[in-house]
């Protein structure tokens, strides 16, 4: 028995030696740097079993469930979406997470996709997309390598969030597009040398089956928020983890690392535009923020609701920056009316508005909002017809007024004088001005009421509602152009006050950057846009305003891919 023990003893380290070499020679791997900037390509080689694929999990330690969301309508999305697609609300994954393999189609697979266009149309454009498996059609060895992801519910949870717009724009915030919209997330990724596919770009793996040595590299979220620490997994074994530093100026709630200095350029131009003729600048500047500062959010809050109550700032400042003008100095903003105007759309905005945002189905109510707006455009061309001309004699006569002026101006080598409002009779249903000499009658009280339907739609977008407000003046009440622009300026503003106080009752609050630069880059576009109203005739702002509602139409419905 002596003599056998040690025997035993020798057999079991050698045997042990023996499996501890076949693992690190199987098992061996490395990161190529422990820490990078956001946006840096990310390195990982080793070398696995001979004749095995690839599996490298990678996944942030920052993780979420739906409980920890503050959002009041996130809470109720969540728990909508957890018993339709099936996770808890207790259900905890790595916000950003990625499968680099070279065999992909053990998690899912390409297939295709279509998007774009009215809801009834089912997609206008085509393209594919990486959709991953249901949870029990993956097989055993599939699910050990998932790292940190280990049942059901949060495989689930994991697939909403790379697939579902909702998941994309609350949690993860990486988005994979064509054009402008999202497809979806980026999650099982492979070599793109030998797919192609537009997910894979950024994204290399080398692997020599025979000898099990392998380099596996990807590009890393350029907006993943600043010091965040990923966990690799290599073949289901932990074998580091590395941080991304932030790179450049981090927009906490914007979730973006974004140069203040061009949103306030952004902001600038699109103030301008918005107080020149009266219409979309919350629209303008959602899509600014959209295509250029890509504003998402913290994670766990819908980037929705923090872009809307940015916008808020360029709808309310950059009226104020065109107050100045249009009110003292050039003296053309027929109160009355405005005011009438703004207490109808404090009502919507803040009273009628939360039921708007909370029971009216949003695809939906874009579509109606698209024919209504068409028919506006269509209609405000239609105004410029001489047929349609002739029947308004006052914004006829107007029109030859102030062309004759600007002619003059011209010759004497100044610049043009405005009209002024001249009120002739103040009344709540019966109010009347002069302007450049033509008296104009309008129902303040008429359009108080259409208000509160504007402000409807202002709580729910986000926006000033001036697409609305400016051509149903020109439309209903027969104003130029020159008077309708500054009455609608007053109604945006009321707008916005009412939308940002909604956002603040719920707590949805902006990006304080964003804000600020809104704020200022509005508000010097208002000034700019105010003094270059009068360079323009009354057809070429009309035929300017035709053109965004046409554009908003073909936004609406989702007809472009760029915005």
């Amino acid at each position: 028995m002596r003599k056998i023990l040690p025997l035993l003893t020798l057999l079991f380290f050698a045997i042990g030696m023996t499996i501890a070499v076949s693992n690190s020679a199987y098992a061996a791997a490395k990161i190529s740097a422990s820490e990078y900037n956001a946006g840096d390509t990310v390195t990982i080689e080793g070398t696995i079993e001979p004749g095995k694929d690839l599996y490298v999990a990678v996944a942030s330690q920052t993780t979420f469930a739906p409980k920890d969301t503050k959002g009041v309508h996130e809470t109720k999305k969540f728990k909508k979406y957890a018993k339709k697609v099936g996770f808890k609300r207790d259900t905890r994954v790595p916000v950003l997470y990625y499968m680099l393999t070279t065999n992909p189609a053990k998690f899912g697979k390409t297939v295709a996709k279509k998007y774009g266009g009215p809801s009834f149309a089912k997609g206008i454009y085509s393209t594919t997309m990486f959709k991953l498996k249901k949870y029990g059609k993956l097989d055993d060895e599939a699910k050990a390598m998932l790292g940190p992801i280990k049942t059901k519910e949060e495989w689930n949870f994991y697939k909403f969030l790379h697939e579902k717009t909702y998941g994309i724009n609350t949690v993860t915030k990486e988005a994979t597009k064509r054009g402008k919209v999202t497809i979806f997330a980026r999650s099982v990724l492979t070599d793109y040398g030998k797919t192609g596919n537009y997910w894979d770009k950024g994204t290399s793996i080398s692997l020599d089956k025979a000898t099990g040595k392998f380099t596996a590299s990807f590009k890393s979220f350029r907006h993943t928020p600043p010091n965040t620490k990923f966990d690799v997994y290599v073949n289901a074994a932990k074998i580091g983890t590395f941080n991304l530093k932030p790179k450049g100026f981090w927009l906490s709630r914007g979730g973006r690392y974004m140069n203040p200095l061009w949103i306030i350029i952004g902001a600038i131009a699109v103030g301008a535009f918005f107080t020149l003729i009266g219409a979309a600048g919350g629209m303008l500047m959602a899509a600014y923020q959209v295509m250029v500062v890509h504003t998402m959010g913290p994670i766990g809050i819908n980037a929705a609701n923090v872009l809307r109550p940015s916008n808020v700032a360029l709808t309310l400042f950059s009226p104020l920056g065109a107050f100045y003008r249009y009110a003292v100095v050039e003296k053309r903003v027929a109160w009355p009316v405005g005011l009438s105007f703004g207490v109808g759309i404090l009502i919507g905005s803040i009273w009628l508005g939360k039921y708007a945002t909370r029971y009216l189905p949003m695809k939906s109510y874009k579509e109606w909002l698209a024919i209504l707006v068409v028919l506006m455009g269509i209609r405000t061309l239609y105004e410029l017809t001489p047929k349609v001309m002739e029947k308004r004699k006052a914004i006829k006569a107007m029109v030859k007024k102030f062309n004759e002026e600007v002619a003059r101006a011209k010759a004497e080598g100044r610049a043009a004088e405005m009209g002024k409002i001249e009120p002739v009779k103040s009344s709540l249903t019966d109010y009347r001005f002069k302007f450049w000499g033509e008296e104009f009658r309008i129902n303040a009280l008429l359009f108080g009421i259409i208000g509160i339907g504007i402000g409807i739609v202002a709580r729910s977008f986000g926006i000033g509602g001036g697409f609305i407000l400016v051509p149903t003046m020109t439309m209903l009440g027969g104003l130029p152009m020159y008077v309708a622009v500054p009455i609608g300026l007053i109604g945006t503003s009321f707008s916005s006050i009412g939308a940002f106080i909604g956002y603040a009752i719920n707590r949805y609050w902006p990006d304080l950057w964003i804000f600020i630069a809104i704020v200022i880059g509005g508000f010097v576009g208002g000034m700019i846009g105010s003094r270059l109203q009068k360079l323009f005739s009354e057809k070429t702002l009309k035929w300017t305003l035709a053109i965004v509602l046409f554009f908003l139409f073909f936004r609406f419905f989702k007809i472009e891919i760029w915005i």
